[in-house]
């Protein structure tokens, strides 16, 4: 009767030790996905079908021999250029508006590549200026009188498709988000978060760094945000940065504007000229400005870039890799340009689509939701902006902050010393009522043989 009672508490024993084990792992995994970040999704969303969605599916349904782009006017509508009456009839059918020009964009491409084709003057670039049907060819004060020459010899063999001018500052790019990021070589700003499944990554400038720069997230070195992984500059423009913790924590779908303010990023596009656009960087926060040329190639002193989009949007050191977005839509990170914020300038940014199609990774988003616009940058920016807006307003984090991992997260005692207390627990007793089990079947076995061999 005593050992059926013993063999009864042994087994209650274990089967509590069990329970207890399941229950443990149980807090654990609740307590370490209850700190994960929610609602952000690694999809590219992207954006319901605008004017500029419009113009492009024309411009590609007619053919380039006979339209040359397409803009959004200022009162919303899509504007397609085309060759002749017989396509413009086309493009009214559709419900866009039309303008005849003298050029299609085959004739547009091929003055662009002879540009291109000639010896580099740095300080020189060039875009497809669609509203006015020309390649605009411009020169910053670098330009020396030579150089000014051969540029306009160049175009004048090309024709009158080419539009030449001067420009007043520098093309540079912007190194020296939108939150700051700093290395050795200089201070930029972070643009988008990405992923490729695995780990993530933030989004910025080529120019910024090579591989291997490591960044930090404050001057004194001691917040370590991740080191550059892959670059592409010159040619194109755009970096990743790997977090050093491999995730980009809580607030990735957002991008900060300034006095701790952000703009909820739910979808990807293509920029599209005559868009209202708003760019935020570490410098000089959040401005906004207008989409003005596409294809844009620009002679910086350390390389050219092709492929830019061309803004009204003013930039200053320090703001290059920063987001450019429109209402809640990534299209661009901050390249280079001319001018400053109190002046006014021209400034070049990297088009995402085409950075995230080369790197292979996805942005991250979040859903779309009815919350309120952010601010606009300015009063007198807002009027110019005419109905876009940055996007969705969002509280902006540090760029460090939430930048765990489930490892991390596993081994907090906030989040999960409760269960790993059960945990113990249970083992502790399934150790001890097998030692207790094995040690009476071992005195049982000797007091038996005792017996014989007595």
């Amino acid at each position: 009767m005593r050992h059926a009672r013993r063999r009864v508490i042994r087994r209650v024993t274990r089967l509590a030790a069990v329970g207890g084990l399941l229950l443990g792992g149980a807090m654990v995994t609740q307590a370490a996905m209850a700190s994960e970040s929610p609602g952000t999704s690694a999809a590219t969303l992207s954006a319901p079908q605008t004017p500029a969605d419009k113009g492009s599916a024309l411009v590609a349904k007619l053919g380039s021999a006979r339209t040359a782009g397409s803009w959004v006017d200022t009162g919303g509508r899509t504007v397609v250029a085309v060759t002749d009456e017989k396509t413009a009839a086309e493009v009214k059918k559709a419900g866009a508006e039309a303008k005849v020009v003298p050029y299609s964009m085959n004739v547009l491409k091929s003055a662009a590549g002879t540009l291109s084709s000639a010896p580099k003057v740095p300080g020189t670039a060039w875009a497809m200026d669609y509203r006015n049907n020309r390649v605009l060819m411009e020169a910053d004060s670098s330009v020396s009188s030579a150089g000014w020459s051969a540029m306009t010899k160049v175009a004048k063999g090309i024709g009158a498709s080419v539009d030449m001018q001067r420009t007043q500052g520098k093309f540079t790019t912007r190194i020296n988000g939108a939150q700051p990021i700093l290395s050795t070589g200089g201070r930029c700003s972070a643009g988008f978060n990405v992923t490729n499944g695995q780990d993530d990554f933030i989004l910025t400038a080529g120019h910024c760094g090579p591989v291997g720069s490591i960044w930090f997230a404050n001057n004194q070195g001691d917040q370590q945000l991740g080191k550059t992984v892959s670059d592409n500059f010159p040619g194109s423009d755009f970096s990743l940065v790997q977090y050093a913790s491999g995730s980009a924590g809580d607030g990735a779908d957002v991008v900060a504007i300034g006095n701790g303010s952000g703009v909820t990023i739910t979808g990807l596009a293509d920029a599209a000229v005559g868009e209202k656009v708003f760019r935020s960087g570490s410098t000089s926060g959040l401005h906004d400005g207008e989409v003005t040329a596409l294809d844009a190639t620009v002679n910086y002193p350390e390389g050219t870039v092709t492929g830019l989009i061309q803004t009204t949007v003013c930039a200053e050191p320090g703001d290059s890799g920063g987001p450019l977005f429109a209402n809640g839509i990534a299209l661009g990170v901050t390249s280079g340009g001319s001018g400053d914020c109190t002046a006014g300038g021209t400034t070049f940014f990297q088009p995402l689509t085409k950075a995230l199609s080369a790197l292979n990774v996805k942005l991250l988003v979040a859903p779309k939701t009815a919350a309120s616009p952010a601010p606009a940058a300015s009063p007198a920016g807002a009027a110019a902006a005419g109905a876009a807006t940055p996007g969705t307003s969002a509280p902006a984090t540090n760029t460090t902050s939430g930048a765990t991992t489930l490892a991390s997260r596993l081994t907090d005692p906030k989040n999960v010393g409760p269960g790993l207390l059960v945990i113990a627990g249970s083992l502790i007793a399934l150790v001890a009522t097998r030692w207790i089990r094995a040690e009476q079947d071992r005195k049982a076995f000797q007091r038996h043989y005792s017996a014989m061999w007595g």
